[in-house]
């Protein structure tokens, strides 16, 4: 009888061979999911056990220069992801005419979005330095549950929906969440700046309530998908619903808990210690 083990490689092999694609596979961490399971372990090893050990005793970095260009980087990356969607003119198209009616669509075209989602992927690679960032500098308070979660797993599930899932369904979800970045990283970009400029700052508390719209756009968008009878992959429907839904739920509950307590906790003090708590 064969062990657990076996059957679990064979069902993958086959899996993988059903999906194999020369051009997807010559492209960096696409051939074997190795290297970005490699990356994941290492990046939740560090940035929860050996970062914060290596850490204790020293320092924290002054990465003030660093997480200037980061960001800048971030944005302007962001901003060219946004605009790979109109290169060719038939993709805004696709997405609601041909993809969603279930006609065939243009191989060059087919590519082309791959190649954007895999580079999407790569952005996703590049923001786990998000956390290394904090742990660097001694912040492992944000180092939360949400902040790893949602880095983590973004990463994971972009590399599963572009090798095994990939359809257009991905390319609203990527450009809208790449639209969002390029406003998030803007945002952190003036804070690195200096206190300064915290005065054009005002706009904190928005931030995860233009994360919330995302999702909920998302959504509207995803459940528009079976109720217009578009035929497109009712698994990738479902793959992303579920996962867009789990962090509705976890940025919602952020923000109940950072700035609904907060407000109902400033309501029962005194002005006066209001004022002062503002200060530091």
């Amino acid at each position: 009888m064969p062990s657990l083990m076996s059957v679990v490689i064979e069902n993958y092999n086959e899996l993988v061979e059903s999906k194999t694609d020369p051009i997807m596979d010559s492209w960096l961490f696409m051939k074997s999911p190795v290297p970005v399971i490699s990356i994941l372990v290492a990046y939740l090893y560090f940035v929860l056990k050996l970062g914060p050990q290596l850490m204790a005793n020293r320092p924290a970095f002054n990465l003030k220069g660093v997480i200037i260009a980061y960001n800048a980087y971030q944005v302007l990356f962001s901003l060219w992801l946004c605009g790979q969607v109109f290169y060719f003119k038939s993709v805004i198209f696709q997405l609601f005419g041909q993809s969603c009616r279930g006609e065939s669509t243009n191989g060059e075209v087919n590519t082309f979005m791959a190649s954007c989602v895999w580079w999407y992927f790569i952005s996703k690679i590049v923001e786990l330095l998000d956390t290394v960032f904090f742990v660097l500098r001694k912040k492992q308070s944000q180092v939360t549950f949400l902040h790893v979660y949602h880095h983590g797993i973004m990463m994971l599930f972009t590399w599963i929906y572009l090798k095994f899932l990939s359809d257009e369904q991905g390319l609203f979800i990527g450009f809208l969440n790449s639209f969002v970045h390029v406003i998030m990283y803007s945002y952190y970009l003036i804070a690195a700046l200096g206190p300064q400029y915290q005065k054009y700052l005002w706009w904190k508390k928005y931030m995860t309530w233009i994360q919330l719209t995302q999702f909920c756009i998302m959504l509207v968008y995803l459940f528009s998908i079976p109720m217009m009878g578009c035929k497109l992959s009712k698994s990738v429907t479902f793959f992303f619903a579920g996962n867009v839904a789990i962090f509705l739920y976890l940025f919602a509950d952020f923000y109940r808990k950072a700035y609904t307590k907060k407000s109902k906790n400033a309501s029962s003090i005194p002005n006066g210690c209001v004022k002062a708590s503002k200060l530091e």
